[in-house]
């Protein structure tokens, strides 16, 4: 019995550093929010329970067209990852020479700190000076300089072909080595049987990839979804609004207007939608590994 006692104790106190982690890190801020977003706190010294008024305040606004744009905003931007990501993983998984100096290469966006490929982004951006804009000048596909960021449209699509130029290097690296895990010889025995490239790739590659195209899509997702840096130093959001997202848009209201209430609801949906997205892809690889198990 105080063999088991013991036992129990040295597991507890095992377990004691990741309780007080998650309770003090993230469980307290979470339950601080979610009972601030009940309140009109501000400024003011006084704060008052204005229960869903908040919430409420949410879908009466323009918030809803925020909620879109950042559906959007992730789903081009993680989709596109994807797809240059496998693509990339493919070619440095294939036998050519110098392999090792691409599989380099391929490092320096995601190694660059953030900020500074953020801002040098926003210099090739330019109107006036900036690369972008001189070549399609150079070669006439435009007539006058082109400032992406203060064009809603262009603005939109340039945060996104920024934060694909930040992404691409993980998912790659990430496809790389899922692909080196599949067995030769199932390659060996589709080619011996006088099968192409592009099928042993449909047939072999792609199948065995689905774990880890959905773990790296949620990864991909839940990081793209909560994006800050790229909007807020290429845009702040801007022009009119064009590139806010939801957490852009939690910014402004929590700390650039100083509605802390308003803004702990914004960030309360944040939770819930991401919540949503981690509960399906734990559904969907449940599903998987019990077909395979299967």
């Amino acid at each position: 019995m105080n063999v088991q006692r013991s036992t129990l104790i040295f597991a507890w106190m095992l377990l004691l550093p990741a309780v007080l982690y998650v309770t003090v890190i993230v469980a307290y801020p979470l339950v601080d929010t979610f009972i601030l977003s009940f309140t009109d706190a501000s400024l003011k010294k006084t704060t008052n329970w204005v229960g869903w008024v908040n919430y409420e305040k949410i879908f009466n606004d323009t918030f809803a067209e925020v909620i879109i744009r950042t559906f959007i905003w992730t789903f081009f931007s993680v989709s596109i990852k994807m797809i240059i990501g496998v693509f990339g993983a493919s070619m440095l998984n294939a036998a050519v020479p110098g392999r090792a100096l691409f599989r380099v290469l391929t490092m320096p966006p995601w190694i660059v700190p953030m900020a500074i490929g953020i801002f040098m982004w926003g210099w090739m951006y330019n109107g006036q000076f900036g690369m972008i804009s001189g070549l399609l000048q150079r070669f006439g596909f435009v007539d006058s300089p082109v400032a992406f960021l203060a064009q809603g449209s262009t603005a939109f699509w340039a945060t996104i072909i920024t934060d694909v130029w930040i992404g691409v290097p993980l998912v790659t690296l990430y496809m790389l080595a899922a692909m080196q895990a599949i067995p030769q010889d199932l390659y060996e025995a589709a080619w011996t049987d006088g099968a192409g490239r592009f099928y042993r790739f449909r047939r072999i590659t792609l199948p065995l990839l689905v774990p880890s195209l959905i773990t790296m899509s949620m990864l991909s997702l839940i990081a793209t979804f909560n994006s800050f840096d790229i909007i807020w130093i290429l845009t702040r959001g801007g022009p009119s609004g064009e590139t806010t997202t939801m957490i852009i848009d939690t910014y402004h209201t929590a700390i650039g207007s100083k509605k802390y209430g308003e803004g702990a609801a914004r960030a309360v949906l944040i939770c819930i939608f991401l919540s949503i997205f981690c509960l399906a892809y734990f559904r969907v690889t449940s599903r998987l590994s019990s077909g395979e198990s299967r």
